[in-house]
């Protein structure tokens, strides 16, 4: 979240806000599974980051996921408190309206560790 409020000129919220303007970011609570050896402590993620904008085309929304994909891809390797990004990707993107508001949707795998 901090690196999308780096990169991001609109508001990061880590669930949807009760009140706000457009648009905003939402970053979902990550699904997470071992991904752990003998020597190190390790977890692979699917991180799930939606961006909501109204109007009448998506331009806004795409130009918005293409900035945080692209600050994404540049996220330091070290995370603190010992855990490391070995691999960040995009899984998948996707932008659609849904009644009268522009929803993008950008997918990452994220794997990382640390030493036990």
């Amino acid at each position: 979240m901090a690196r999308l409020n780096a990169v991001l000129d609109v508001s990061v919220f880590d669930a949807p806000p009760v009140r706000g303007g457009l648009p905003y970011a939402v970053v979902d609570e990550p699904v997470l599974s071992d991904w752990s050896t003998k020597t190190w402590v390790g977890r692979e993620g699917r991180v799930l980051l939606t961006l909501f904008d109204g109007g009448e085309r998506p331009v806004r929304v795409r130009s918005l996921l293409a900035a945080a994909e692209e600050g994404l891809e540049a996220l330091p390797p070290d995370l603190g408190e010992g855990w490391r990004v070995v691999r960040l990707a995009l899984v998948r993107s996707r932008v659609l309206r849904v009644g009268d508001r522009w929803r993008g949707t950008s997918e990452f795998l994220v794997r990382m560790y640390r030493e036990s």
